[in-house]
C-alpha cells in the first residue's frame, strides 16, 4: 500500500506536468483513497505547502544540487520538494525523518544512485543551517523568501507601495481560515453553535459579519450531518462582508449575475429572512445546479436559478432592487487558497478586463431606478478593480458613488474598499457600491 509521501508525490507529478487545478486534483484523489485522516491531513498540507512554496523549494534545491531543477526528472524534483518542506516548514517532521523518507521514496526508482544524490542534497543544507539563498536583488529575495513571481511583486509594489505590498505577501503564506454564515432560517445561532462543538469542531463568533464563525480543527466538513442539514455554509468573511454592503432588504428582487457555486446568493438570502427573490444566474447548466443543490440543503425558496450569459443583456432578467455583480477575476486575492494563481502567466489575464466591464454594464441595464449595485472580485489588482469602476462611472452619469457604512475596519463614507487579507484575516476583495440616480 502506498505511503503518504508516495502518494503526495505522484500528485505533484500529475499537478506539475498537467497543470491541474489544485483543490479539484486533491479532493478526487482523496476521495478514492483508503489513507488515514491523519495521513490526509498530512498529505494536503504537504501537497499545498509544496505548490505554494515552489520557487523557495526550487531555489534551495539549485543551490546545493549539481543539476538544475529543469534537468531533474520529476520523480525526484518532487522527492527534493517535498523534503525540503518538511525540513523547513513541517515542524511536526524531524529533519531526520524528512531526509530518511526522501531517501527512501528516490530508492523505490530503478537507479538506486538517486537514493545517495538525494541525500547528498538534503544533507549539504542541512550542513549549511537551512538558510534560504539570497541574491544582491531585492525584488528576487522577496521572490524566493514569499515564494512569489517577481512580475507580482513589482505590481503590488506599484500599485499599492511597499508598506502593502510587503504585507499582502507575508498574507500570501499564511493558513486561510476556515470561515462560514450560519443559517438562522433553520435554528438559532446558539443552537447551531453548541451543535457544531458535539461535532468536534471548534468554532468561535467572527464579529466583522452577522452570524459569521471561523472554524477549527476541521476535517472533511462537507460530510457531516449538520452541514447536510444545512445549518450553515462555508464562506470567506470578504464574501460575506460583501453582501452586508449590498444589504438587500426583505421583499426586495436582488440579481446576482455570477452567482456559482451560490455562497453570496446564500448569504443574500439569509440577510433578506427568505423573502423577496434572488434570482441567481451563471453561464453554466452544471454550476447553475450547484446553486440549487445548495438553496436546497440550506432550506431557501426565494432563489431562482437560471442559466444566463452575464455579459450579454437578457430581456428575459427583470429590473432589480438590487445587483450583485461578482466578476470572474485573476483572483491574486486568494493565492493563499490557490497558490497555483501565482505561477500564471500574467498575460493570461489581459481579456479579463473586456469581459468585467462588458459584465459591469450589462448588468447596470437591469438596475431600478435608486437601486444599489455592487461590483466585486476576490482580486488585488487595481486594473480589475479601481479602473473598471473609474472607467464606469465616466460613461454612465446616471450613476453615482454609493456609501458604506458600519462596517469594521472600513470608514464609513467609502464608495470602495480593497480588502486586503491583514483586514479580516480573509480573502484579498474589491467592493465598489454605487447607486443608479435615475
Amino acid at each position: 500500500m502506498q505511503n503518504a509521501r508516495g502518494f503526495t508525490k505522484e500528485l505533484l507529478k500529475t499537478f506539475f506536468e498537467k497543470s491541474s487545478y489544485s483543490n479539484i486534483l486533491l479532493d478526487n484523489a482523496l476521495s478514492e483513497s483508503f489513507l488515514s485522516e491523519q495521513d490526509r491531513r498530512f498529505v494536503s498540507n504537504l501537497f499545498y505547502g509544496v505548490i505554494e512554496r515552489r520557487i523557495t523549494l526550487d531555489a534551495v534545491i539549485n543551490k546545493y544540487s549539481k543539476r538544475p531543477v529543469e534537468k531533474l526528472s520529476s520523480d525526484v524534483l518532487q522527492i527534493l520538494r517535498m523534503s525540503v518542506y518538511q525540513i523547513l516548514y513541517m515542524d511536526s517532521v524531524p529533519d531526520r525523518a524528512a531526509v530518511f523518507e526522501g531517501v527512501k521514496l528516490a530508492k523505490t526508482d530503478k537507479n538506486p544512485a538517486l537514493g545517495g544524490y538525494v541525500n547528498g542534497v538534503l544533507r549539504a543544507f542541512l550542513r549549511d543551517g537551512k538558510k534560504i539563498p539570497q541574491s544582491d536583488g531585492r525584488i528576487s529575495n522577496l521572490s524566493v523568501k514569499y515564494s512569489c513571481p517577481e512580475w507580482l511583486i513589482e505590481k503590488w509594489t506599484k500599485e499599492y507601495g511597499e508598506g502593502l505590498a510587503l504585507e499582502m505577501l507575508e498574507s500570501s503564506v499564511d493558513a486561510p481560515p476556515v470561515t462560514g454564515r450560519l443559517n438562522i432560517l433553520k435554528k438559532p445561532r446558539e443552537e447551531i453553535i453548541d451543535l457544531i462543538k458535539k461535532s468536534g469542531i471548534e468554532v468561535v463568533i467572527r464579529n466583522e459579519a452577522e452570524n459569521c464563525v471561523e472554524f477549527s480543527n476541521v476535517g472533511a466538513i462537507s460530510s457531516l450531518d449538520i452541514y447536510s442539514e444545512g445549518l450553515f455554509h462555508i464562506q470567506d468573511i470578504s464574501s460575506q462582508i460583501c453582501c452586508e454592503i449590498l444589504s438587500p432588504k426583505p421583499n426586495e428582487t436582488v440579481l446576482d449575475v455570477c452567482a456559482a457555486p451560490g455562497g453570496k446568493s446564500f448569504t443574500l438570502a439569509e440577510i433578506m429572512n427568505n423573502q423577496g427573490k434572488i434570482i441567481a444566474c451563471d453561464l453554466y447548466k452544471q454550476r447553475v445546479k450547484l446553486i440549487k443543490d445548495g438553496a436546497e440543503r440550506m432550506g431557501i425558496n426565494i432563489i431562482e436559478t437560471r442559466i444566463n450569459d452575464a455579459a450579454v443583456f437578457s430581456d428575459k432578467i427583470e429590473k432589480a432592487d438590487r445587483v450583485l455583480c461578482d466578476v470572474p477575476c485573476s483572483g491574486l486575492g486568494v493565492i493563499r487558497r490557490k497558490p497555483e494563481i501565482k505561477y500564471k502567466n500574467p498575460k493570461d489575464f489581459d481579456d479579463l478586463k473586456d469581459v468585467q466591464r462588458r459584465i459591469l454594464e450589462t448588468s447596470s441595464t437591469y438596475l431600478k431606478r435608486g437601486g444599489v449595485l455592487v461590483y466585486s472580485t476576490c482580486t488585488l489588482s487595481k486594473a480589475e478593480n479601481d479602473d473598471i469602476i473609474d472607467w464606469f462611472l465616466q460613461r454612465h452619469p446616471d450613476f453615482e458613488k454609493g456609501s458604506i457604512n458600519g462596517i469594521s475596519n472600513i470608514k464609513d463614507g467609502e464608495y470602495k474598499v480593497t480588502v486586503t487579507p491583514r483586514m479580516f484575516n480573509s480573502d484579498g476583495f474589491f467592493i465598489a457600491k454605487l447607486v443608479k440616480k435615475r
